[in-house]
């Protein structure tokens, strides 16, 4: 099968002696060319600091220079919808290497020395990735502080904590609350530690082992903002591991919103009606007037759900020979999208912390009811009693069991005393005081421990939250600043080169 060749198509000169194969252009040239977008602005810093670092290596003639440095900012200005990106030639490196050709003849020859094209992809995804994930960095400090505010603002609000959705004991909803901000704070770390892979510069890593004509890595690396240059060149190149990392991170950050999106999606049906999300936020059915539909609770579990699918996919495409494209094929707009999608499903799960509504009422009738203080009571009795906690367990569950059959709601010292009798053959002594022992507001405020849910350390806990946002959005700030002062300088430098 022979293909007419287009013009200027890469390799035709050599052993490539066709054109692509339509299949090939569908399968796997457009995939590649839909990357043009994500990759347009790095590749255009990557090529203008790749043709500064050749003038100061003396390589590329002064007159080539000036040409490239001109035609590349002016490329690097045209929004990528309007530059001609054609999946005939291949990737979005080949149709940039095309118009640079049909624009200045063989001085565009002079860019592509000392450097593959995976390189200067490699570089633009990572100054796209960098981006992305401060963007979802950003995202995160502002639930953590969004659920911070709520947690304080209910930080006397009782309620029967739950596990299983079962009546556990009572807290406040605002300690249920500071458990996400909580959780939501370590997404930082993971975040941060995906940018440091990010920011670093597989520049001057040549085809595999470094350039002979480019050998200052560090300096190459500073240029663009990344923070060092990958220590070695293969790895910098060619390994995945990081990219997995990025989404892992990502995946994370939507499993804590989507966790709270399953609870609230249940709290807010009529069975339990605690809280209420914002009329913005709902979706109306079609069929039935009455509904009230918490639509962005939906759009976020089913978020969750796609990027795990994504995690997965991307995981068993590292399951290859080292240095393949099969791993990158579809790398730069997986990962890419996954953090964005990341961001997104964030920043609606902040809107609905931000605009909750709870009922306060709902919650506190529930704070008592179904035996929640049982354990309370089962402890005072080890205190005041004597028993050791499985005799005091027993008692009490006697008691309880007893109750429901006999569609009681709460209990009072016969039923323990009853309990005792039929499970030991004698009553108990100094019967406890149970309603007094069994009151939410008095169990909340015995949780005064580190972290507990009695309301001081629930405002305690918000403080420390938001400490941690706010270190970490002044961390997110100041490199976020640092990247654009580099790749500004590049271009200014770039203008120079024009001018001179």
């Amino acid at each position: 099968m022979s293909i007419e060749v287009p013009a200027g198509y890469l390799g035709a000169e050599a052993r490539i002696t066709s054109g692509p194969a339509p299949e090939l252009i569908a399968s796997g040239y457009t995939l590649e060319t839909a990357d043009a977008p994500l990759l347009h602005e790095g590749l255009g810093l990557a090529d203008l600091a790749h043709v500064l670092a050749l003038v100061e290596a003396g390589v590329v003639p002064a007159s080539a220079a000036k040409d490239l440095a001109r035609e590349l900012l002016q490329i690097l200005s045209t929004p990528p919808e309007e530059f001609p990106y054609d999946p005939v030639y291949g990737d979005a490196y080949n149709s940039r290497e095309r118009e640079l050709e049909s624009r200045i003849g063989d001085a565009a020859g002079w860019l592509h020395t000392g450097r593959t094209r995976r390189e200067a992809g490699r570089i633009a995804f990572r100054i796209a990735l960098r981006r992305k994930l401060l963007d979802l960095h950003d995202a995160v400090g502002d639930l953590a502080l969004a659920l911070a505010s709520a947690a304080r603002l209910h930080a006397e609000t009782l309620w029967a904590d739950t596990t299983y959705l079962q009546p556990a004991q009572p807290s406040t909803f605002g300690h249920y609350l500071g458990a996400f901000a909580e959780e939501t704070t370590r997404h930082f770390d993971r975040i941060q530690a995906a940018h440091r892979w990010a920011n670093r510069s597989p520049a001057g890593s040549g085809g595999v082992g470094g350039s002979p004509v480019l050998v200052n890595r560090k300096r190459d690396a500073a240029t663009l903002g990344f923070d060092e240059p990958g220590w070695h060149t293969r790895d910098i190149m060619w390994s995945v591991d990081g990219l997995v990392d990025a989404v892992v991170s990502a995946t994370q950050t939507a499993a804590t919103v989507d966790r709270l999106a399953e609870d609230l999606e249940i709290f807010a049906s009529p069975a339990f009606g605690y809280v209420r999300l914002d009329a913005s936020l709902c979706r109306a059915s079609v069929l039935m007037p009455q509904k009230r539909n918490p639509y962005a609770l939906a759009v976020i579990r089913a978020g969750a759900g796609v990027l795990l699918g994504r995690t997965s996919g991307l995981m068993a495409t590292q399951r290859t020979p080292s240095a393949r494209t099969d791993n990158w094929l579809h790398a730069y707009g997986e990962v890419a999208s996954s953090v964005d999608l990341a961001t997104r499903l964030v920043r609606l799960g902040t809107a609905v912390v931000r605009s909750l509504e709870v009922d306060e009422e709902a919650l506190a009738r529930a704070a008592g009811a179904h035996f929640t203080g049982a354990a309370d009571l089962a402890e005072s009795m080890v205190l005041h009693q004597g028993l050791d906690y499985r005799s005091a367990y027993r008692v009490v569950g006697r008691a309880v069991a007893a109750a429901v059959e006999g569609e009681r709601t709460v209990l009072d010292r016969s039923h323990l005393d009853i309990a005792a009798w039929d499970l030991f053959g004698h009553g108990l002594s100094d019967l406890p005081d149970v309603e007094s022992i069994t009151d939410p507001a008095t169990i909340v405020s015995t949780r005064d421990v580190l972290g507990g849910s009695a309301p001081n350390r629930v405002r305690e806990h918000a403080e420390r939250i938001e400490q941690l946002a706010g270190h970490a959005q002044q961390w997110a700030r100041d490199t976020r600043t640092a990247a654009e002062i580099a790749e500004h300088a590049v271009v200014r430098r770039a203008e120079a080169l024009t001018l001179s």
